[in-house]
């Protein structure tokens, strides 16, 4: 039985502080595996990009780009642990505006902090830290790999999550004198988590370089398609899955009226990702005359992103509109990065997360209305809310909020990882050597191919009898 704070003091009042000191335990208990039940969610999405960019790389590349999904989750884990949680929401003497100073290897917690909080923060850590990796695959060394994971969410991530999320943050809507009275609405990460990881992923890629034969003489695109179209879609589905922790989960309670918030998340998460795809079908069917499932995915995931800001403010409908437009932005960063910049980003990453980022926080600041707005921020009435659903020649402060953020994130996160990535491949620990590309990482390595059964064992004789089969 979950009780208001109200109905709990009330019962204080009549003398049976027994029965509230147990319904609030009771609430607390509830509150804390709920935590613990999004967060497995969320950290699950490991798995998902895992499968989707083992996908979306040639089989001789597949160990290798799995052995860096691990390795995202476990050096992230140690990061977050032991720098990064503390710099995200660590806030002795009430904190500071810009970054977090307690809480350093998990010690001396105080307050509201708790374990499944830091488990809960560390999975979105890890989702920032893996959305890099699949765009300079194929061609980056390991070490290159170990260092920026652990960079990005011991330091970078963790300051862009103080400023957004932790109540001292300067641009966070949870602070008591927030930015313009209402702060950057982002309920969910599209700033703090998949624009940290976009556009670290197009800084990685730009300076790692584009795979040897992505660009013909003349640099023009050539095609390089991903060994299996199975591992693509099994790996979106569970990264939807994982979205269900990934954006109710940010209620971080369901007691006190949070879990008709989560369910409100959920419902527009669905119709976002869904609407998202749909419009990449289409696009991409007037655009190439096929129905294209690679495109259809990434549609898929321009939706969900683009809806992780405002997933608990805005209406279903609306939800439909911004996973819509998400697919666009989505489709028109894409070529613009591999045709005109002629950056080779190998799952698109940028595209679908810093773009899908961008829109959702603009989106968020259009749509949100204020009914949602009060439920899941508790905002007293009178605060500013949707620039299209506030009355006219208002709500432009949501609006501010979110170019500032976004403004803010790109300098922040740009301004270091491109030093950072000049760094590592200056001292040769980014970019693989031409003969192992060639070979595939797989077996320059990693002891052999991930598919052993159909690895080159001999050339093919004059004759036409196969001696060995290529999976490439």
């Amino acid at each position: 039985m979950a009780l208001s704070d109200e109905q709990i003091a009330t019962l204080r009042s009549r003398g049976l502080g027994f029965l509230a000191d147990e319904i609030e335990q009771q609430n607390t208990d509830t509150d804390a595996m709920w935590l613990i039940i999004v967060a497995v969610l969320v950290f699950f999405m490991q798995a998902g990009f895992a499968m989707l960019c083992a996908g979306l790389v040639r089989a001789k590349n597949t160990k290798n780009i799995l052995l860096k999904n691990v390795l995202d989750a476990c050096v992230g884990a140690l990061g977050f642990w032991s720098i990064g949680y503390a710099l995200s929401y660590g806030q002795a003497g009430g904190g500071n505006l810009f970054i977090g100073n307690t809480y350093f290897f998990l010690t001396n917690f105080e307050g509201n902090d708790t374990y499944q909080s830091w488990l809960f923060q560390f999975a979105f850590a890890a989702t920032a830290a893996t959305i890099v990796s699949g765009a300079v695959a194929e061609r980056t060394k390991m070490a290159a790999y170990l260092c920026y994971s652990f960079f990005l969410t011991a330091f970078v991530y963790p300051v862009v999550v103080h400023w957004i999320w932790a109540s001292a943050g300067w641009l966070s809507a949870f602070n008591a004198a927030p930015l313009l009275g209402t702060g950057l609405i982002d309920f969910a990460g599209c700033g703090v988590v998949h624009m940290v990881g976009g556009i670290s992923a197009i800084c990685g890629a730009y300076i790692c370089g584009p795979r040897l034969g992505r660009y013909d003489a003349d640099g023009n695109l050539v095609d390089i398609p991903g060994h299996s179209s199975t591992l693509q879609a099994l790996g979106t589905f569970i990264l939807w899955v994982g979205w269900y922790g990934f954006n109710p989960g940010s209620t971080l309670a369901v007691t006190g009226g949070l879990g008709a918030v989560a369910g409100k998340a959920a419902c527009t998460t669905t119709l976002s990702g869904a609407a998202g795809a749909v419009g990449c079908l289409i696009i991409y069917k007037l655009w190439s005359h096929a129905f294209d499932l690679g495109q259809t995915l990434n549609g898929v995931l321009a939706g969900l992103v683009s809806i992780t800001a405002g997933c608990s403010v805005v209406e279903p409908w609306a939800a439909v509109i911004i996973g819509l437009i998400g697919s666009f932005v989505y489709t028109a960063l894409s070529e613009l990065v591999k045709r005109k910049l002629k950056i080779d980003d190998v799952v698109d990453a940028f595209a679908v997360h810093c773009g899908g980022g961008m829109w959702g926080l603009i989106a968020a600041s259009l749509f949100a209305t204020t009914e949602n707005h009060q439920a899941a921020y508790g905002v007293p009435p009178g605060t500013p809310y949707g620039a299209f659903m506030a009355p006219t020649g208002q709500g432009h402060q949501m609006f501010v909020c979110a170019l500032v953020g976004i403004l803010v994130i790109w300098a922040w996160v740009a301004g270091l990882m491109l030093p950072f990535f000049y760094a590592v491949n200056a001292v040769g620990w980014l970019r693989s050597p031409p003969e192992e590309e060639e070979a595939g990482m797989d077996i320059s390595k990693h002891g052999g191919s991930a598919y052993p059964d159909y690895v080159v064992t001999a050339s093919v004789p004059k004759s036409g009898n196969t001696v060995g089969v290529t999976a490439h």
